[in-house]
């Protein structure tokens, strides 16, 4: 069963950075192309990054230049680092296999405010 566990979310400032995690298990995970995705407030879930299992990544034009995906597959550990965090990247951040369409995990709460 594909577990997936977000987390890493919180409120920063305009300006700031958090690192959001996400611990895999129940498939492997160094074979699987994985995404991020996120959720506003009132909004449809928009994929923001994806990254092969080989590191090709690619990024959405609202989040290129500011955010990083990676991974590391001794940790089976997906990352997203956000830098130059703005009030409109508050949502709900889930990750995902690329396979699917919809969010796999809980998801962890993004705030950007001041």
């Amino acid at each position: 069963e594909v577990q997936l566990v977000e987390s890493g979310g919180g409120l920063v400032q305009p300006g700031g950075s958090l690192r959001l995690s996400c611990a895999a298990s129940g498939f492997t995970f160094s074979n699987s192309a994985m995404k991020w995705g996120r959720q506003a407030p009132g909004k449809g879930l928009e994929w923001v990054s994806s990254i092969s299992s080989g590191g090709y990544t690619s990024y959405a034009n609202s989040v290129k230049g500011r955010f990083t995906i990676s991974r590391d597959n001794a940790k089976n550990t997906l990352y997203l680092q956000m830098n130059s965090l703005k009030p409109e990247d508050t949502a709900i951040y889930y990750c995902a296999k690329t396979s699917s369409s919809k969010p796999q995990g809980q998801g962890t709460q993004v705030t950007v405010s001041s």
